[in-house]
């Protein structure tokens, strides 16, 4: 299954909410006003004030939620560890699979041997996912189980024979705050292939609806050095440029 990024949901007018949060912080309107006169220009330009100084408390009150689907386990590990966010995932206690997706790594697809060896290892989880799910099924309802009682607790315990490579779906949401710590980190060239993939496609996504706030998004180097010292993949122009346009 392909990778599939949406842009569900966001805070409508996300700029302009930024740029009144900004206004209420450098000057003396009240909470009465705080929308008022807020044409492009001044939006524009309180948040280039925000950006300059660093202050970034304000972008945290937009919101964006995503519903990504035809991604690994592996990539949801991953994701899960950014913890300013809220997470809903679908779950393998709940949801029998009857016949799993999963994800194949490029330098495995690019392997005829690898690949083939992925694959089988893929057929040989799911029959043996059946085979515990069929035998602990049976033994839960010779213990008086119903039939539905017995086929979620079979499956809660099988699905630990499925791997990382196992598709997933996920919905996300994520303040602004968040969003642009995510992009440092998962659209740097040192992160796995999968999310940085997941993560420029939200970016992407993201700049439609607030190209100001994000114009400057992605990894560290974008906007100064790289912060992976003597990890660095070297390609910081060649970054700069995919991102700035430099």
């Amino acid at each position: 299954m392909a990778l599939k990024v949406r842009l569900i949901e966001y805070t409508p007018n996300p700029e302009k909410l930024v740029a009144a949060a900004a206004k209420l912080c450098y000057s003396s309107v009240g909470v009465e006003d705080i929308m008022e006169k807020m044409d492009e220009d001044k939006i524009e330009k309180f948040l280039n004030m925000l950006l300059s100084y660093g202050h970034e408390s304000p972008i945290e009150h937009i919101s964006f939620t995503f519903g990504v689907e035809g991604v690994s386990r592996s990539l949801t590990h991953q994701l899960v560890r950014h913890r300013i966010a809220s997470y809903s995932q679908q779950s393998q206690r709940y949801v029998r699979l009857e016949q799993f997706e999963y994800v194949i790594p490029p330098s495995i697809d690019s392997d005829e041997e690898a690949k083939k060896i992925f694959i089988s290892s893929m057929v040989e989880a799911q029959n043996n996912y059946n085979q515990i799910v069929d035998r602990l099924k049976a033994k839960y309802i010779s213990q008086g189980m119903t039939n539905s009682q017995a086929d979620k607790k079979a499956i809660e315990d099988a699905r630990y024979v499925f791997p990382n490579a196992c598709e997933t779906k996920i919905l996300f949401t994520m303040n602004a705050r968040s969003l642009l710590n995510f992009f440092q980190h998962r659209c740097c060239e040192r992160a796995q292939w999968e999310i940085r993939a997941m993560a420029e496609e939200m970016l992407k996504q993201v700049k439609k609806v607030a190209p100001m706030i994000f114009k400057y998004a992605g990894p560290s180097c974008v906007n100064g050095s790289c912060s992976e010292g003597s990890m660095s993949c070297g390609k910081t122009l060649e970054v700069r440029k995919k991102y700035r346009g430099e």
